[in-house]
C-alpha cells in the first residue's frame, strides 16, 4: 500500500489497475471532484446535479488542495444557479456592489456562471463502468480490510478440513491421501495456521490429470489436483470470500452457489420458453478454466477485498504451476479445474457479464461456463449474441465458434445434460385417454444421448464378465451409479428410457454371473429376486410419480389385499 496521499491511502498499482485512492468512510469520489465537504456519500452521487453517478479514480495530480478547491467551485456555482432560478440575491464577491453598472456585471457573471454550470451538469452519464476495476464496486463502497486473521483462525481451518474430507478426492503431487493427512491433522493445521499468520505460506504445484472427453477421441479435459494441505487452505479462503461476493452475484447465476442447483436453472428456462421466448442462443466458452486472465481476475477481486496478503495468497495459488509427466510447467493463465476455490473465482470473473446482459434486457441463465439466452425473435437473438461476444472479449474470454449457435426450440438444444425440445409428432390417442397429460406440441426434456452413453459405459466397466467378484458385491458397486444418474434425470420425460435401461442392467448382471450374454439367468436370478433380495436399484422406481404409486401398492399389501409390482 502507498501512503503518499495526505488524507487517504493509495491502493496497489498491481491489483487496482491504475492506483485507486481509498478515502476514509466520510469521503466520496465524484468524477474529477471530491465531495468530502458536500456531505455526499458515493451512493448519492447520481442525485447530485454536478455528479455522474460513477466513481472514477483520482489521479495523484488532482488530489489534495486542488480536489478540495474543485469541490468548492462546484458548490459555489451550484448555489449561484439556484439563485438565478429563484430570483434571490446572493453575494457573489465579483463585479460591482450596486448601481446600474453593478447589475450589468452581475448579469454577465450570471451568464458565465450558467454556461459553466451547464458544462458540469451535461457530462455524459455512462451506463457502464469505463474500467474493469469499477465493475464490482461502481459506487466506491467500503472494502473489506483485515481479512487474513479470519482466514487463519483455527476454527475456520477446522471447518475447511471437514469440507475437504467430505468431498474426498485424490491427493496431489506429494501423494498424501485424505486418510494419511487425518493421522497428523493437528500438526498440519498448526503448521498452516503459523504459515498464514507469518506470511510464509507457499502453495505447491498441482498435479495434472487428463480425462478423455466423451465422444471426442484424442481430446482431453485437464484437471489440476492440489495437495490436501493446499486444498484446506483454499477452502479456508473460500469460507471467508464467499459471503463477501455471493450477494453481488446476479440472479441469473446458478453455478456452485448455495441453495441453487441445475433444476432451478432449468425451471427458469422452461418458464421463459413457455412465455414465448422460443429462440435460443446456445453458447459455449472456449477452454474457460484454462484461459482465465489473472490480471483481470485480481483486479475484480481487489474491488471488494483490500487485504493485500489475501490477494497475494490467491495469486500465488493461480501461479503455483503444474506438474505433468515429471515436468514443472508454469501457469501464466487459467485457474486449475479441480481446485476448491476455482468455481468461486469463475463466478467473480463472469459477474460483470451477468450484470451487463441484464442491463441490456437479455434473459440469461448461466451455470458456471455454460449459459443460454432466450429471445422472442431471431433478430433479438443475433443482437444478444453480438453484445455477449463483445462483453466477454473485455473479460478475456472467447466463445467457441463451432459450438455456439442460434436455434428455435422446436429443433431442440442441450443444456446441463438435458435435451429440451418442443414436440412435433402427432399423438395416436385422443387427449382424454392420455393419463400422463401429454399434448401435441408440448415442451419436454430428456437426457441427451451423450449422457446416456456415458452412463452405460460406467455400468459396462463395472459389470465386465472378467470381474472376479460376487453378484451381491457387484450390485453394491453399481447401485450408487444407478441411483445418482437416475435421481438427476428422474423428473424429465424418461419413463420409456428408464424401463429400457432397467432391463439392460439386469441382462448385464446375468452375463457377468454366467459369463455369456444368452443364458438362463432369468430362471435362477429373476428380476424380482435381484430387486428384492439383492437390493438392485430400479430406475423406474426413482420417478417421483411412479414411486408414489409403489408406496400406495405396498400399503394395500400390508392391509391384507393383493398387490403386484408396478
Amino acid at each position: 500500500m502507498n501512503r503518499s496521499a495526505k488524507d487517504g491511502v493509495w491502493s496497489s498499482l498491481h491489483y487496482g489497475g491504475e492506483g485507486v485512492l481509498i478515502l476514509p468512510s466520510n469521503q466520496g469520489v465524484c468524477g474529477r471532484h471530491g465531495t468530502e465537504d458536500l456531505d455526499v456519500t458515493p451512493g448519492e452521487l447520481a442525485r447530485f446535479p454536478g455528479g455522474t453517478g460513477i466513481s472514477n479514480p483520482i489521479s495523484e495530480k488532482r488530489s489534495g488542495k486542488r480536489c478540495f478547491a474543485s469541490s468548492r467551485t462546484a458548490e459555489y456555482y451550484h448555489k449561484r444557479s439556484e439563485s438565478c432560478v429563484t430570483g434571490e440575491r446572493q453575494p457573489c464577491g465579483l463585479g460591482k456592489a450596486a448601481g446600474r453598472g453593478g447589475w450589468e456585471g452581475l448579469e454577465s457573471e450570471r451568464v458565465r456562471m450558467m454556461m459553466r454550470t451547464s458544462s458540469l451538469s451535461e457530462k455524459p452519464d455512462h451506463q457502464q463502468p469505463r474500467r474493469l476495476a469499477d465493475w464490482l464496486n461502481p459506487t466506491g463502497a467500503r472494502k473489506v480490510h483485515s481479512l487474513v486473521d479470519k482466514v487463519y483462525k483455527r476454527k475456520n481451518l477446522e471447518l475447511a478440513w471437514e469440507k475437504v474430507r467430505a468431498n474426498k478426492g485424490a491427493g496431489g503431487i506429494d501423494g498424501q491421501s485424505i486418510e494419511e493427512f487425518e493421522k497428523v491433522l493437528d500438526e498440519q493445521l498448526d503448521r498452516l495456521h503459523s504459515e498464514l499468520k507469518d506470511d510464509t505460506y507457499s502453495p505447491q504445484p498441482v498435479r495434472q490429470r487428463l480425462i478423455p472427453k466423451a465422444g471426442q477421441p484424442g481430446k482431453y479435459r485437464q484437471l489440476g489436483i492440489p495437495n490436501i494441505y493446499d486444498r484446506v487452505c483454499q477452502q479456508a479462503l473460500k469460507n471467508r470470500l464467499e459471503p463477501i461476493f455471493d450477494p453481488l452475484f446476479d440472479d441469473a447465476n446458478y453455478g456452485y452457489r448455495r441453495g441453487r442447483s441445475t433444476k432451478d436453472a432449468l425451471r427458469k428456462i422452461w418458464r421463459e420458453i413457455e412465455e414465448g421466448n422460443e429462440w435460443i442462443v446456445d453458447a459455449d466458452l472456449r477452454d474457460f478454466f484454462g484461459s482465465v486472465d489473472h490480471t483481470k481476475l485480481m483486479t475484480l477481486l481487489a474491488q471488494q477485498v483490500a487485504d493485500g496478503r489475501v490477494l497475494r495468497f490467491i495469486e500465488s495459488m493461480l501461479k503455483a504451476g503444474c506438474q505433468a509427466e515429471g515436468r514443472l510447467l508454469p501457469t501464466e493463465q487459467g485457474t486449475p479445474q479441480g481446485g476448491v476455490i476455482s468455481p468461486l473465482l469463475s463466478n467473480i470473473l463472469l459477474t460483470p457479464f451477468d450484470w451487463e446482459m441484464r442491463r441490456r434486457g437479455c434473459r440469461l441463465t448461466r451455470y458456471a461456463d455454460d449459459w443460454v439466452l432466450t429471445c422472442r425473435s431471431r433478430c433479438e437473438a443475433k443482437a444478444a449474441l453480438e453484445a455477449a461476444t463483445k462483453i466477454l472479449e473485455k473479460l478475456g474470454v472467447t466463445l467457441h465458434g463451432e459450438k455456439t449457435r442460434i436455434v428455435h426450440v422446436r429443433h431442440g438444444f442441450e443444456f446441463l445434460g438435458y435435451k429440451i425440445k418442443r414436440g412435433s409428432r402427432p399423438l395416436h390417442l385422443p387427449a382424454d385417454k392420455i393419463k400422463s397429460g401429454a399434448q401435441q406440441g408440448a415442451l419436454y426434456a430428456y437426457p441427451r444421448q451423450k449422457s446416456v452413453q456415458q452412463f452405460k459405459d460406467h455400468v459396462r466397466k463395472r459389470t465386465s464378465r472378467k470381474a472376479p467378484i460376487r453378484t451381491k458385491t457387484l450390485i453394491d458397486q453399481i447401485n450408487p451409479v444407478i441411483r445418482g444418474w437416475g435421481n438427476h434425470y428422474s423428473k424429465a420425460h424418461v419413463r420409456k428410457l428408464f424401463n429400457q435401461l432397467d432391463r439392460w442392467i439386469v441382462r448385464r448382471i446375468w452375463s457377468h454371473r454366467y459369463k455369456r450374454w444368452r443364458c438362463c439367468g432369468w430362471k435362477e436370478l429373476p428380476s424380482a429376486k435381484l430387486y428384492g433380495e439383492f437390493g438392485l436399484v430400479n430406475l423406474v422406481s426413482l420417478i417421483p410419480s411412479l414411486g408414489l404409486r409403489q408406496k400406495r401398492a405396498s400399503v394395500k399389501a400390508g392391509c391384507g389385499k393383493t398387490a403386484r409390482p408396478v
